[in-house]
């Protein structure tokens, strides 16, 4: 400590304006705990240890690299989407893939990553996307990008992309519309045709239902 404290008043300036170094400290050596405090309590000029010490807490507090900046982070986001018609009404299997995936979750305790998401506000940054796209559109989004690549391999006739957002409400923002499926004349499939509205389970909390 003696020789911290002898570096110290090298580099701080004296109240003394006509000196650059501080007179050297004289101390005693002392077997008891008590010496060691007792040597912190020596000043150099007018500073003393505690106006270090104030000095390092300050300097660190105001450090732009703190703990508080560290938590403003964007997530990325990975989606597949293609027109409504064909992710809600036509694809037989889309539905069973969502609620075994849904179920995969609730089983293991896991939160909910993944999202449907009609007419998504995202797809602006997408020209090149959305001059392919069938409107209204619906995608599906997750920030698990293994799972959303397996899913565009399973859809097959999907669009792929990524993007950015510094929040989850930001990230699912959609544009109000109504859906509007047309009921075939005859069906002739073994299962009974999905119902409408299924998807709504997947829709972000506080997003607005379609309406038929």
């Amino acid at each position: 400590m003696v020789v911290l404290w002898s570096m110290a008043c090298q580099v701080i300036p004296s109240h003394n304006p006509h000196t650059l170094l501080f007179p050297s400290i004289t101390t005693r050596r002392r077997s008891s705990s008590s010496s060691s405090s007792c040597r912190l309590r020596h000043q150099c000029g007018r500073v003393s240890c505690q106006s270090i010490t104030t000095f390092a807490v300050a300097a660190d507090t105001a450090n732009p690299t703190s703990s508080a900046d560290k938590g403003q982070t964007t997530e990325k986001y990975y989606f597949v989407v293609a027109n409504a018609k064909f992710m809600l009404d036509e694809e037989e299997h889309f539905k069973e893939l969502m609620f075994e995936r849904l179920r995969l979750f609730a089983e293991r305790n896991m939160e909910q990553d993944f999202w449907l998401v009609v007419e998504p506000k995202f797809l602006e940054k997408f020209p090149n996307i959305t001059k392919r796209l069938k409107r209204p559109a619906v995608a599906l989004v997750s920030t698990n990008r293994p799972w959303i690549t397996y899913m565009k391999l399973r859809l097959d006739r999907v669009l792929s992309d990524s993007y950015e957002a510094d929040s989850i409400e930001e990230a699912l923002a959609s544009n109000p519309v109504n859906l509007e499926f047309e009921k075939p004349e005859k069906w002739v499939a073994p299962y009974q045709k999905y119902e409408y509205g299924w998807w709504e389970t997947f829709l972000p909390l506080g997003s607005q239902k379609p309406q038929a």
